[in-house]
């Protein structure tokens, strides 16, 4: 692959990336928490590391050109979301003090992480829309590989920023205990607002169709 197609690939992801949305709320509560940045990101990598898998094997593609199987994946992510968020609402993250018990294990923040990138139609839009656009149907590399090569540099996007967000939040909070409740409330009505709009895009379809 050319090294200029690269660069074009890295900058539209690096944006998409940096836009606040359903992995960014996450990110910051898990920043609230002591010990839960790593493996709640690593959570989210994973999403969109299968993600990439699914695209490049070709199941993608299946999904997408079957409607009901995109309209169930958005209302299963959407439902998800919806339940995360009401749940930061009626009990807000707070900065633990690092000596107290938590109250979930790493593996459970990590597959929550899983779940909402993976489970983001966003992000197989990405996939589907965008990044065949970056790849060469005649070029040396397999379609394949290419699509591997593609979903890689974006995961380690989602790394650098997905990281610096959930250090810069407890950072900037740590002492500002009323600023991390007001944050935590602010996390999970972004992840209903992002929910209903899912289920509202899907609903437009629907009326179009």
């Amino acid at each position: 692959m050319p090294l200029s197609l690269i660069v074009a690939f890295w900058s539209v992801s690096i944006l998409f990336v940096s836009i606040p949305g359903a992995d960014w709320a996450y990110s910051i509560s898990a920043g609230l928490q002591h010990r839960r940045i790593i493996p709640a990101v690593v959570g989210l990598l994973c999403g969109h590391l299968g993600a990439t898998i699914i695209v490049a094997a070709g199941v993608g593609a299946l999904i997408a050109n079957v409607p009901i199987a995109m309209t169930l994946l958005t209302l299963f992510g959407a439902l998800y979301l919806i339940w995360l968020g009401i749940g930061l609402l009626r009990q807000p993250a707070m900065l633990s003090s690092g000596n107290g018990p938590d109250t979930q294990s790493a593996a459970r923040w990590a597959l929550k992480g899983f779940y909402i990138s993976g489970l983001n139609p966003k992000v197989f839009l990405l996939f589907f829309a965008i990044m065949p656009q970056f790849t060469l149907p005649n070029g040396a590399w397999t379609i394949t590989l290419q699509i591997l090569v593609l979903g890689a540099i974006h995961v380690a996007n989602c790394a650098s920023v997905y990281f610096l967000v959930g250090y810069a939040s407890r950072i900037l909070l740590r002492t500002r205990p009323y600023a991390a409740k007001l944050v935590s409330y602010l996390s999970g009505g972004l992840m209903i607002l992002i929910a209903l709009i899912l289920l509202m895009e899907q609903c437009l379809k629907r009326l179009w169709l």
